[in-house]
């Protein structure tokens, strides 16, 4: 970058004989270490554990206990969206005495706040040469002012480690190009390339930060092959065992919330519900505005890393929004809008940008202490949701945490006393109407539920207790279903507890239940299906070599494979 000439800056040759209070770096670091600490101490103080964040538990519990990266054993479906936050997760449940969900809360805080130091050294090595009067932790004060990111800091979901990996992999991009230290080219590859094990989505982040370094290295060809070559290792070894073992391009989270279905209407209202309640685009503007104030005497360099986390940004926003956004307010768009204010987390204090880095902290006092979403108040389950103090409320808990804070939920004590009263195999269902559940007979040596909300039941039940949710997030039959007409975002597939029965009961089903024998006999008949069969043997077949290539090479179309949810004569095999 542009080096620029100062006589009041730490390049001068006076700036030893400055005290070290009267040093600028020392201001900077000072306030980095503030707003750290600030941040650090807000997210904690809405520590909490989502029932999403439970349901990725159950999979490293039995990773834990020998069964496999599965959520039921001996079925095969990857619920978890985030394989690296999987398997980091199993690597420190090894920790002995510790609950998993303490451990997925602290390991989530501590990933956010590192990430958000990450970003702000980044920011400090971007902005070197203009830091004459020490810099100000502009956008750090957007992170610590806006709920979504306080709380999804933990929460049990892969929020933290996708900060984390953000500001990291910009992090190292900016060490390696603007100072050019003795930092190697690979380590920036490999890292940057690690997007689609975070979250498939964040492979748009990767593929920006890696044509950035490959346009500002300038590397041969053969160089720059080897870069990309180690970028993909990893992700391309995690997608063929995928493939193979799940027998699915994707997780099965996609086929759930049909990520390849354009829906730009609901995900329009999902970005304006997290910009509106918190009058966001203003800081966006001044940060923008304060940005622009330094842009003349920058050079291509300059332009080029700013441009990363800005394309990112763009790309991964536009993403959220063609699928419809999600039900958590503001989770989904977090990464794109701290991929945003990357090149702002932290900007030189200078006479002409000093207004717009004041009018910036104005805005986060206001809306740290009294901006909300009008359903905060009184959140509900329905929409877009505050699903923290939604499952505070709902388990009378102000920070539940623990699986056993959610077995408070009014719904919860039924649900355990059904399973526990079941003294032989068995497939239990509910019915929705009253409430009441039932058990019918099973050829299968096992208990199996169909249930909805799943995440605090997987920890609260056996391992061994097959849990087969209606959504389809751990049911395969569910998740090639076809969706509900106007199903809430992120639960547009619903499959009837009928399935269930015509999938692990015993038959002829006894009359005076919630379902009709007929009903169930006409989804037996469904699940016969040539394709219907083949997904149930993709998942539940014993893991031969040859069930391991099956897999792999009907991967590519299984995934498209739709039948309808509701079984009516005359029964068709979908699509």
């Amino acid at each position: 970058m542009t080096q620029t000439s100062t006589t009041t800056g730490e390049n001068t040759p006076d700036w030893p004989s400055r005290a070290w209070f009267l040093r600028p770096s020392t201001w900077t670091w000072f306030g980095f270490g503030l707003v750290l600490m600030v941040y650090a101490d807000l997210a904690w103080r809405r520590r909490w554990m989502s029932d999403d964040g439970l349901i990725v538990l159950r999979t490293v519990r039995q990773i834990l206990a020998g069964n496999g990266p599965v959520f039921n054993i001996g079925e095969r479906v990857e619920t978890n969206t985030s394989p690296l936050w999987t398997a980091i997760l199993s690597v420190l449940g090894l920790v002995p005495g510790v609950p998993l969900e303490w451990i997925s809360v602290v390991a989530g805080l501590v990933f956010s706040v590192a990430g958000l130091f990450f970003g702000l050294d980044g920011a400090r090595r971007l902005y070197q040469p203009l830091a004459f009067h020490g810099l100000a932790p502009a956008g750090a004060l957007v992170v610590c002012a806006l709920p979504p990111f306080r709380d999804f800091a933990t929460s049990g979901l892969e929020t933290g480690l996708i900060t984390l990996w953000l500001g990291g992999t910009w992090w190292l991009l900016v060490r390696r190009v603007s100072t050019m230290d003795d930092l190697r080219d690979w380590p920036v590859a490999l890292v940057a390339g690690l997007g689609p094990l975070v979250r498939p989505d964040l492979a748009l982040f990767s593929g920006v930060a890696l044509v950035a370094l490959l346009v500002l290295l300038r590397p041969g060809r053969r160089h720059a092959v080897g870069l990309l070559a180690v970028a993909a290792a990893l992700p391309l070894a995690y997608q063929v065992f995928r493939m193979g073992y799940y027998g699915l391009l994707t997780p099965n989270t996609a086929l759930v919330k049909e990520a390849s279905e354009a829906n730009w209407t609901r995900g329009w209202a999902y970005l304006i519900d997290l910009f509106q309640p918190y009058w966001l685009l203003l800081p966006v503007l001044l940060l923008a505005v304060a940005v622009l104030t330094m842009t003349s005497t920058m050079d291509r360099t300059f332009a080029v890393l700013t441009a990363v986390p800005l394309v990112g940004a763009v790309l991964l926003s536009l993403y959220v929004i063609r699928v419809g956004g999600d039900f958590m307010h503001g989770r989904m768009l977090l990464p794109a809008l701290f991929c945003l204010l990357l090149p702002a987390l932290a900007l030189p204090v200078t006479r002409v940008n000093t207004a717009f880095l004041l009018a910036v902290g104005i805005w986060a006092l206001v809306a740290a202490g009294s901006l909300r979403p009008s359903y905060s108040a009184e959140p509900r389950a329905v929409g877009v949701t505050d699903e923290r103090s939604y499952w505070s409320r709902a388990t009378g808990h102000e920070h539940p945490i623990l699986a056993e804070d959610y077995a408070d939920h009014p719904a919860m004590p039924s649900t355990l006393g059904a399973i526990q009263g079941v003294e032989r195999p068995a497939v239990l269902i509910q019915d929705y109407t009253t409430r009441r559940w039932y058990a019918y007979p099973t050829d299968r040596p096992y208990v199996t539920v169909a249930a909805d909300s799943m995440g605090a039941l997987g920890l609260l039940i056996p391992l061994e207790t097959r849990l087969r949710d209606g959504y389809g997030l751990a049911n395969p039959f569910a998740a090639h279903s076809t969706s509900l007409p106007d199903g809430r975002t992120g639960h547009q597939k619903w499959l009837p507890p009928v399935w269930e029965l015509a999938n692990s009961a015993r038959l002829p089903i006894a009359e005076g239940g919630p379902v009709r024998a007929e009903d169930v006999a006409a989804a037996r008949l469904a699940l016969s299906c040539p394709r219907i069969v083949a997904i149930d043997a993709s998942v539940r077949d014993p893991l031969t070599a040859g069930r391991f290539a099956d897999n792999l090479i009907g991967s590519f179309a299984r995934g498209s494979v739709r039948f309808p949810r509701v079984a009516t004569p005359p029964v068709t095999c979908g699509s």
